[in-house]
């Protein structure tokens, strides 16, 4: 079935260290090959550092910092309470996770679907850990407080000396999420094209289409909240953050819903690693820490973008992110949020600059009840 060079070549590029081969081919599921596996854990490793190519471990690790995000946001939202130790500990230096309390959802629904995506978010932590094995990188410092008053700050959504409240009630969360969700999907399909072990190539895309599924809802749920206005704001302020490229879309389009951010293909576009950091980060320079995730993530990618456009993101209808009519905004300021505490004027200016003119602006919802800034 398999060619054992292109097994032990997979497995040798997966793994960061000779040591997590074996955890490799267990959790791939390849002990039953027809190979030896003597063979193929004694085979020479592909050094990445050797031949400049970035690993399918180091990709992986990247992947979990991102879920490690998304379950301590999820996890403290439906049960007050992050990840157990035991799913916390790796390589690098382990961080504490600071903000998140349980919301009081009003709507059943809400409270069934995020109750599920934090299920969803723990086993991906889950089965990223056993597949990297001894690889793995410990749970960076999160900070899921003041990074995202940043965020809200940047987006247009408060003004200075307000504060945003993620747990704050169910409206804040959805927004809060929506924030996470579109860049996790992104993230995934920028990330494929490096991927070369197929096993785990095909493990992405299942994780790339359960968070397709978890922003399609939370985009959705949005939309039937009437806060398509500040879902627009949010996309806007990612936008500013990864670079001149306009590809990001609110969930409103040429005025009508827009649940599924594509190009005239209908199909995603993806953001390279160095662009998501740029937006978890909360800045558009090359930076190792910030906003997010003040003490950097672990791993080899570790480094944000300098403004680079998106490679492999395909042709997005020229406009805005809110409702994909407008432009591209020129000579944004690059004053962002470092560490998700100081926002800056520019960080307003930035996010501002991509709130066009659109030929739909009338047509939005512009409700923002229930949002909550202190």
């Amino acid at each position: 079935m398999f060619d054992t060079t292109f097994i032990r070549n997979a497995i040798n590029r997966s793994a960061e260290s000779p040591l997590d081969r074996r955890r490799f081919i267990r959790a791939a599921g390849l002990t039953s090959v027809g190979v030896g596996a003597a063979t193929l854990l004694t085979a020479p490793e592909a050094s990445a550092a050797e031949s400049g190519a970035v690993t399918d471990g180091a990709i992986l690790n990247f992947a979990l910092n991102l879920e490690y995000l998304e379950a301590e946001f999820y996890a403290r939202a439906t049960t007050g309470a992050g990840l157990p130790d035991s799913m916390t500990t790796g390589t690098g230096t382990r961080g504490g996770v600071t903000g998140g309390r349980k919301v009081t959802f009003k709507t059943t629904s809400i409270r069934q679907y995020a109750e599920e995506i934090t299920k969803d978010e723990r086993n991906h932590v889950a089965f990223l850990r056993k597949a990297l094995g001894g690889a793995a990188v410990a749970r960076p410092t999160i900070n899921l407080d003041a990074s995202f008053t940043g965020a809200a700050m940047a987006a247009g959504l408060i003004k200075a000396g307000q504060k945003f409240d993620p747990y704050e009630n169910e409206q804040n969360f959805l927004l809060a999420a929506f924030v996470f969700e579109d860049v996790g999907v992104t993230a995934y399909k920028g990330a494929a094209p490096l991927v070369s072990n197929k096993t785990f190539l095909s493990a992405a895309a299942g994780i790339l289409a359960a968070e397709a599924y978890h922003a399609g809802l939370i985009r959705t749920s949005l939309y039937n909240m009437g806060l398509q206005a500040p879902a627009g704001k949010i996309s806007d302020a990612r936008d500013s953050l990864d670079g001149p490229s306009d590809l990001d879309q609110g969930i409103t389009l040429n005025g009508g819903a827009n649940i599924f951010p594509g190009d005239e293909n209908s199909i995603a576009f993806g953001r390279t690693p160095d662009q998501v950091l740029n937006i978890v980060y909360l800045n558009p320079k090359p930076v190792t820490k910030g906003g997010f995730f003040p003490n950097g993530v672990n791993g080899a990618l570790n480094k944000s973008g300098g403004g680079a456009a998106s490679a492999g993101a395909g042709t997005m209808p020229s406009g805005g992110a809110a409702t994909g009519a407008g432009g591209t905004a020129e000579g944004r300021s690059t004053e962002l949020l470092v560490g998700g505490v100081v926002a800056a004027a520019g960080a307003v200016a930035a996010a501002g600059a991509y709130q066009h003119s659109k030929k739909d602006s009338a047509d939005a919802v512009s409700k923002t009840d229930g949002i909550a800034a202190v």
